[in-house]
């Protein structure tokens, strides 16, 4: 892996690279930011948005490397999500 290559991995996203993503990914990027973390499923529930819209919008923002995403300490099948983004 090159320098520039490892050096972008580990770069936080900017509101920047949020602007260009499609309409779904900047309402879950925008209910992150007002909740500190959340499961697929609250974000599906808290934006009316169907699961698999939701799962393409996470997928699309961590590209951008926007959302962080870890294992929930209470339930191993779930992930939590969290925006990760510079001020």
């Amino acid at each position: 892996m090159s320098a520039s290559v490892q050096q972008e991995t580990s770069q936080r996203g900017t509101w920047d690279d949020v602007r260009d993503l499609p309409p779904s990914a900047k309402l879950v990027a925008k209910v992150l930011e007002y909740n500190d973390t959340m499961t697929q499923q609250q974000i599906a529930d808290e934006t009316l948005l169907p699961a698999r819209t939701v799962r393409y919008a996470l997928n699309r923002l961590d590209e951008q490397n926007v959302v962080d995403s870890r294992f929930s300490f209470s339930d191993a099948r779930k992930r939590l999500y969290s925006l990760d983004i510079e001020a």
